[in-house]
């Protein structure tokens, strides 16, 4: 399947206000080449094995396919994943039609918050929150696959 999605950074927390839901995540991998990366992750009682392919040239769509593992199995295999690891919060945010999802990270990546949307097309519009800030689909070091090689602790990083 191919997923397509734009990613930005956030400028403020006024997301929460709107959050619906809220999930913690522990994700590592076994495999970060940006032509094929191989995603174990766990949440609650819930792991997940993920597959993504290369981006687009935009950097807004690629292949990509999971499929739910049994948390046991998450755990066995995180173990064995290269090093780092990143731990978040995802909040879900709706935003007239569509669905934000933003992750504030901890950890090495403490005051990094990243939020994605997926649509339909690459030229699909949508509305931008005022808590929106800079676009960074397709920069490379804000894939998760890349922050744990090289952490950005904030947007101030940069």
């Amino acid at each position: 399947m191919i997923e397509t999605e734009r990613k930005f950074l956030v400028t403020s927390e006024d997301f929460k206000k709107q959050a619906t839901e809220q999930k913690v995540f522990r994700q590592a991998y076994l495999n970060t080449d940006p032509q094929r990366t191989v995603r174990v992750r766990l949440t609650g009682d819930t792991g997940y094995l993920t597959i993504k392919g290369k981006s687009s040239n935009s950097g807004m769509s690629r292949y990509e396919w999971e499929k739910a593992i049994p948390a046991a199995e998450a755990e066995e295999l995180l173990k064995i994943c290269e090093p780092g690891m990143i731990e978040k919060t995802r909040f879900l945010v709706p935003v007239a039609g569509h669905t934000f999802e933003v992750d504030e990270f901890f950890g090495a990546h403490t005051g990094l918050i990243i939020a994605e949307i997926e649509l339909k097309t690459e030229d699909e519009d949508f509305e931008r929150p005022q808590w929106l800030g800079k676009e960074v689909t397709g920069d490379l070091r804000y894939y998760n696959s890349q922050l744990i090689k090289k952490p950005i602790k904030n947007q101030q990083d940069e």
